[in-house]
């Protein structure tokens, strides 16, 4: 299984508004040129995810996109799915032998399982734990 740019970006978007939460609207164009992607990209990601309530728009000159929930409640398996469709490596059929349909069927649990044990909030506080290290010479 592969996660394309859709959802990628739509992870990129989702972590920003999450940083953000509470301080009003951001607009896809400020994330944009955060990320050097591509504003009109943006836009058609933010479709999907704001008719899945996951995004709400406010309009006006001072508009953008808010989350729909708090970030604790919005899981990255959350994000992928509206963006991807289903989770799974492979599809399991019924004539493969028991082994290798068990072991699709654990993949496709295991890789399910990170991504909605991973909320949001867990993603915008993430800190590189090999970067916090100050090595002086």
């Amino acid at each position: 299984m592969k996660i394309s740019t859709k959802g990628r970006y739509g992870l990129t978007i989702m972590i920003e508004l999450a940083k953000q939460y509470g301080n009003g609207p951001i607009s896809l164009k400020s994330i944009a040129q955060s990320y050097d992607l591509s504003e009109h990209y943006l836009e058609q990601l933010i479709s999907p995810l704001r008719n899945a309530g996951l995004v709400k728009s406010i309009r006006g000159a001072y508009g953008g996109y808010l989350l729909g929930e708090e970030p604790a409640a919005i899981t990255a398996g959350d994000i992928i799915s509206v963006l991807e469709g289903p989770i799974n490596p492979v599809e399991v059929l019924d004539e493969e032998e028991p082994a290798k349909r068990d072991l699709w069927i654990r993949i496709r649990d295991a890789v399910r399982e990170v991504l909605d044990n991973t909320t949001l909030e867990d993603l915008a506080n993430y800190e590189d734990d090999q970067n916090a290290y100050m090595f002086y010479i």
